[in-house]
């Protein structure tokens, strides 16, 4: 059995016992969160009403917080002296997904 959810902005395919990452959330390492399903597939059969779907859930528990890679924006004109660098780190959440209840 497996879902595709919302997490932070992305849909993510997950099953029972797989880590992912997902965009900042709050709570502390051990918390438990809830992700919102948007598809549940369970051997041949494919639930994508909402209204069975709100009976849904996928449980998860926060592993750590994270970052994400750096990226550096570099800003240039020609002939005008003009540069510019800077640098950004998303912030990130390790999640491992505990249980999926239809």
């Amino acid at each position: 059995m497996y879902a595709i959810v919302r997490a932070g902005g992305r849909q993510e395919k997950v099953s029972v016992g797989d880590v992912l990452l997902v965009d900042k959330v709050t709570g502390q390492p051990g918390d438990a969160i809830e992700l919102t399903p948007l598809l549940l597939v369970d051997g041949s059969t494919v639930t994508s009403d909402a209204d069975k779907l709100s009976k849904v859930s996928v449980k998860a528990e926060v592993v750590k917080a994270a970052k994400g890679p750096k990226i550096v924006i570099m800003k240039y004109k020609n002939k005008t002296g003009y540069r510019k660098r800077q640098g950004h780190r998303q912030p990130l959440t390790q999640v491992k997904i505990t249980a999926i209840n239809a």
